[in-house]
């Protein structure tokens, strides 16, 4: 009885362990993609020219693509902060071949 008590306990917890694994994966990759970094948590920088009335970004986050698997496949991206050095590869879903 206390063996089975033991491997529910360790069932739950590995299943817990494996949604909270992939809660923070996707979480990491909805910050990079909203330009902000995970890591060190600086975010883009927006200025404003008086002059010319133009508004300037400076990325943070810079993405490039490493691999495309085709219509039905994965676009692999990997993500790089100019700020400290961090390097991430995420798998996008791609919508379809146009």
């Amino acid at each position: 009885m206390q063996t089975i008590i033991f491997l529910l306990i360790a069932f739950l917890i590995a299943i817990f362990s494996v949604l909270l694994y992939f809660k923070t994966k996707n979480s990491r990759l909805n910050t990079l993609l909203s330009g902000e970094c995970p890591s060190c948590k600086e975010k883009r920088k927006t200025f404003f020219d008086k002059n010319t009335n133009t508004t300037f970004t400076s990325e943070i986050i810079n993405s490039r693509v490493l691999k495309n698997h085709g219509c039905s496949g994965v676009t692999e991206v990997e993500f790089s902060c100019k700020n400290c050095g961090l390097k991430e590869v995420h798998p996008i879903n791609s919508s379809s071949c146009n």
